[in-house]
């Protein structure tokens, strides 16, 4: 079964794009717990993070930091945090999460609502940091 990431990666699903290359695709979560919060995804769809080829392992963290860099420019705050657990899709992606301190990384927490507008903002704002 196609993963929902895939069918953003082929446009099948909109989102906010951040940035992407050939093998690698950044957006924003939908499903926030914070101002921010970035998925990073290859385009290979693969579920296990350590089941990818090294070579896309490798290029998917290069990807990662490159989109880090810009978050940190833009957004304030003290630290980009990372989370991969891969349960709630079975696509490798990396949380890409702005943070002041460890509380504010909980994913049981209540998601942040944001308009449409608010979401392009966020998504302009770290776009135009690459």
């Amino acid at each position: 079964m196609v993963s929902i990431f895939t069918k953003i990666i082929r446009g099948d699903i909109p989102s906010y794009k951040i940035h992407e290359n050939n093998n690698n695709l950044a957006f924003l979560d939908i499903n926030p717990i914070v101002k921010g919060h970035v998925l990073v995804v290859p385009k290979k769809e693969e579920s296990y993070i350590f089941d990818l080829e090294k070579e896309i392992y490798l290029d998917l963290w290069s990807f990662a930091k490159e989109i880090s860099i810009a978050m940190k420019k833009v957004i304030h705050c003290e630290r980009i945090a990372v989370v991969v657990a891969g349960f709630d899709v079975p696509h490798t992606h990396i949380h890409l999460i702005p943070v002041n301190n460890m509380s504010e990384i909980n994913f049981e927490s209540d998601k942040l609502l944001f308009t449409d507008d608010e979401f392009r903002q966020i998504m302009k704002l770290i776009k135009s940091a690459i």
